[in-house]
């Protein structure tokens, strides 16, 4: 099973060579920003930012959906970034997939930073730049939804070029956190209209 869903009958393997294998002085630089800005430390910072633009926006169009519709997007994002971190917290140990460093021969790999060994699957920083992007989804608008995605695969790729997962725990941390903004909506609309009725 683990040879399919994780190994990728070897592509998991080819792929992180061939981003990881990508090297230059500038590139290795905005790879660890990519990976700075993906750090779960960040969500007051993140959280402080949507609140002020929410305030912004509201101010500027004061209609009621408006308020509603910003208020609905970060009572989600603080709830998806709580339950992501107890599921991540679980999983990262209870797989306890080994790190590029310790998986493959020293000389196969680039280790850009602090080598880590274990604790592979999922990828914390892809799950947060996930969860940061699939919760404020609704109040982007298209410009700002393409840069979302350029946000989650800036911060994903580079987990793998810095040698610190493989694709597959990248994946897993985008399809995890996903999952869970995607369930804290459904659990909220379920709730309104609950009470609505």
């Amino acid at each position: 099973m683990k040879e399919i869903l994780y190994d990728w009958g070897g592509a998991n393997i080819w792929l992180f060579h061939a981003i990881n294998n990508v090297r230059s002085e500038y590139l290795d630089k905005f790879m660890l920003l990519g990976t700075e800005l993906g750090e779960h430390a960040l969500f007051p910072l993140y959280l402080g930012l949507v609140a002020l633009i929410a305030l912004s926006t509201v101010v500027k169009n004061p209609a009621p959906y408006q308020a509603v519709r910003w208020m609905s997007v970060i009572t989600v994002f603080c709830i998806a970034y709580w339950l992501d971190g107890l599921l991540i917290g679980t999983l990262k140990p209870l797989f306890d997939f080994p790190r590029p460093p310790l998986a493959l021969p020293p000389d196969a790999l680039h280790i850009i930073g602090v080598a880590e060994y274990h604790h592979s699957l999922p990828s914390g920083h892809a799950s947060f730049a996930m969860l940061c992007v699939a919760s404020l989804w609704p109040v982007f608008n298209r410009y700002a939804r393409v840069a979302g995605v350029c946000f989650v695969l800036w911060v994903g790729i580079s987990r793998i070029s810095l040698g610190a997962h493989f694709p597959a725990d990248v994946m897993a941390g985008f399809l995890s956190s996903l999952v869970v903004v995607l369930l804290v909506y459904v659990a909220i609309d379920a709730t309104v209209r609950r009470l609505k009725s």
